[in-house]
């Protein structure tokens, strides 16, 4: 259940607290962070490799069997005793360009894990808004249905008395008092849904579940805020899918260059120097510890690449060509998303202005109403039918205000500025 202390949030607290606790959020940042490793990984590969070696071993008599292995063998002396330590190391000097180009494939691969990251923390971001604004939605509902169990409260006694001065009939009180059991129940229903929705946005926020969280942000829905829809159009290239579009085709390109340097030229140092025991490198041998150290410069070019490599480049060039027709096709989708977007959000919008107008027609129907009843002028029914009406035209300017609130971060999110 909520505690009975509760947290005021504006939106801006939640979305922060989406940003730095949300798990999603989270596992994004780790991701971003191993990507970083990557990098620096393959930049670790310009430098040297070395290796330690070393060796012990214990010969037995070296018998030479002169006569035949039928006869006594002649016993040959050496060293049995060996052992050798040393190091080796090679140094890559060129290979066709694949380490840096490993380098430039790792530093796209992160840089599309960072945009893919930021449309995480937005899409986070609209999910906290919604729930937010679910939020607001059921405390303003709750408000409204309790000065409407009030008013029904007041308009019930009044009632009774009309019903003792014989003013009006039973079935009359029996009415309301139904009409006054539903908003009751209508009340726990509202009072669940704020429960409920505390809990989701509370796991969303990375917070406990029983924390009560009330939204103190009003409800904006100025028309101030929208610019023109050519201007929205003018800001496609920040659109998180173009930008994962545009990163994907490089990536593309850059394996298909990674592929072409199969076929080059490789140039690489090696070198090792080792202690050992017993000399056996050179005639006549030693048995004496013994030093050596070799380098050189190796130089290959891989022939059979020309006929082994064909269908490795031609299939990269496909992909290349299927990254280009995708960037155009997440255009296309993306200007259709911003326009579905601003649609509804100027058409939520007029519904606000409706829904203003409705509110006022009702209240004033239920005025006249009223005082007609009351002047026994009208029936239970008329007077009931009018509270209902004025109730339902609040909760619709709610509901419409919420709804377009937000659409407007629907469309802040596909524009990729959330």
């Amino acid at each position: 259940m909520l505690s009975d202390t509760g947290h005021r949030l504006s939106l801006t607290a939640v979305w922060h607290l989406a940003d730095i606790q949300n798990r999603t959020n989270q596992v994004k940042s780790i991701q971003v962070n191993q990507l970083q490793e990557n990098i620096l990984d393959a930049k670790a590969e310009r430098l040297p490799e070395l290796n330690a070696t070393g060796g012990f071993e214990e010969a037995s008599d070296l018998p030479i069997y002169t006569n035949g292995v039928l006869n006594a063998p002649k016993l040959h002396n050496i060293v049995h005793t060996r052992y050798r330590l040393g190091v080796d190391g090679t140094l890559n000097i060129y290979n066709g360009n694949k380490t840096n180009l490993k380098i430039e494939e790792q530093k796209t691969l992160k840089e599309l894990e960072v945009i893919r990251q930021q449309a995480t923390v937005a899409d986070i971001r609209l999910l906290a808004a919604a729930y937010y604004l679910d939020l607001k939605k059921s405390y303003l509902f709750k408000a409204l249905v309790e000065k409407n169990i009030a008013d029904q409260e007041r308009q019930l006694a009044k009632i009774s008395v009309f019903l003792q001065q014989g003013a009006i009939l039973k079935s009359d009180l029996l009415r309301a008092r139904l009409k006054l059991s539903n908003q009751r129940v209508s009340l726990i229903q509202i009072q669940n849904d704020i429960l409920i929705g505390t809990q989701k946005l509370n796991i969303l926020i990375g917070r406990p579940d029983n924390d009560t969280i009330i939204p103190i942000d009003s409800l904006q829905t100025d028309q101030s805020d929208l610019k023109p829809y050519d201007e929205y159009l003018n800001g496609l290239p920040q659109v998180y899918n173009n930008r994962i579009s545009d990163k994907e085709k490089s990536l593309s390109e850059i394996r298909l260059k990674n592929v072409k340097a199969n076929v080059g030229l490789k140039v690489g140092l090696y070198g090792n120097f080792q202690y050992a025991y017993p000399e056996n490198f050179l005639y006549p041998y030693y048995a004496n510890v013994y030093s050596l150290g070799v380098a050189g410069i190796k130089v290959s070019y891989p022939l059979s690449g020309y006929y082994l490599n064909a269908h490795k480049q031609k299939a990269a060039m496909l992909e290349v060509q299927k990254q280009q027709l995708l960037s155009l096709d997440v255009q296309d989708k993306v200007r259709q998303r911003i326009t579905e977007a601003y649609v509804r959000l100027t058409e939520a919008r007029t519904k606000v202005t409706v829904a203003h107008d409705n509110v006022s027609v009702a209240a004033e129907n239920y005025r006249i109403v009223k005082n007609t009843y009351f002047n026994q002028a009208s029936l239970i029914t008329d007077l009931l039918d009018a509270d209902v009406q004025l109730l339902q035209a609040n909760f619709d300017l709610v509901s419409s205000e919420v709804t377009a609130q937000l659409q407007y971060y629907q469309l802040q999110n596909t524009l990729g500025t959330l």
